[in-house]
């Protein structure tokens, strides 16, 4: 084989590799977001009510926030669109009226969202999500006798994005908005109507199936 030819071959060779490593992304998205497909996610999450939640019994109400584990299971309906639900264990509340410390609560917030990943073809992924919050409260205690606290139905909002650090992980953080009022009573009385309204943060881990 003559020089030049070597170096042509050479140079066909080193034009191949560069041109197939430009022709794939350093993490390919669009398997990981593909129809048919599942998304297991694990990690903490933070429900913190507005400041302002109503008037129960003729005074401000004031719901205290609180952090525990989120479980996620979604599943793409088509590619970049997924059916999620949310699910955790149980949130315990702080509950004050006109500043006095005057009970708590626990409650569990199953959520279920659809989801439009926004294919960017990289590692960094971007959602937004659209749902119905289904909010049930239990173990209600309060020195003033028995308080009950009705279950709530809202819609939920959601803004997160993924970080894809392998070809079946990533990292995410995200942001949701939960419409949720809850009709109080107080031993057998209606007091008023509490208006928990909550953004949530999370911060989890993604596998997929």
């Amino acid at each position: 084989m003559t020089t030049l030819r070597k170096l042509r071959v050479s140079a066909f060779g080193v034009g191949a590799v560069l041109a197939s490593t430009l022709a794939v992304p350093a993490v390919a998205d669009s398997s990981f977001y593909s129809q048919g497909s599942w998304h297991f996610g694990a990690g903490v999450i933070n429900v913190n009510p507005k400041s302002d939640n109503g008037t129960v019994a003729g005074a401000d109400a004031s719901i205290g926030s609180d952090t525990a584990v989120s479980l996620t299971a979604e599943y793409f309906i088509r590619d970049n669109i997924g059916i999620e639900l949310l699910a955790a264990t149980p949130f315990d509340h702080d509950i004050a009226l006109g500043g006095s410390h005057i009970g708590s609560t626990k409650h569990l917030p199953p959520t279920l969202s659809v989801n439009y990943h926004f294919p960017t073809k990289g590692k960094f992924t971007p959602f937004v999500g659209l749902g119905v919050n289904y909010t049930t409260f239990f173990e209600e205690e309060t020195p003033l006798g028995t308080l009950e606290l009705d279950d709530s139905f809202g819609l939920a909002a959601s803004l997160g994005a993924d970080w894809q650090i392998t070809d079946h992980g990533a990292l995410r953080v995200n942001v949701r908005y939960m419409d949720i009022d809850t009709d109080a009573s107080l031993n057998g009385a209606d007091i008023g109507t509490a208006e928990i309204d909550p953004i949530t943060v999370g911060v989890s881990y993604i596998h997929r199936f």
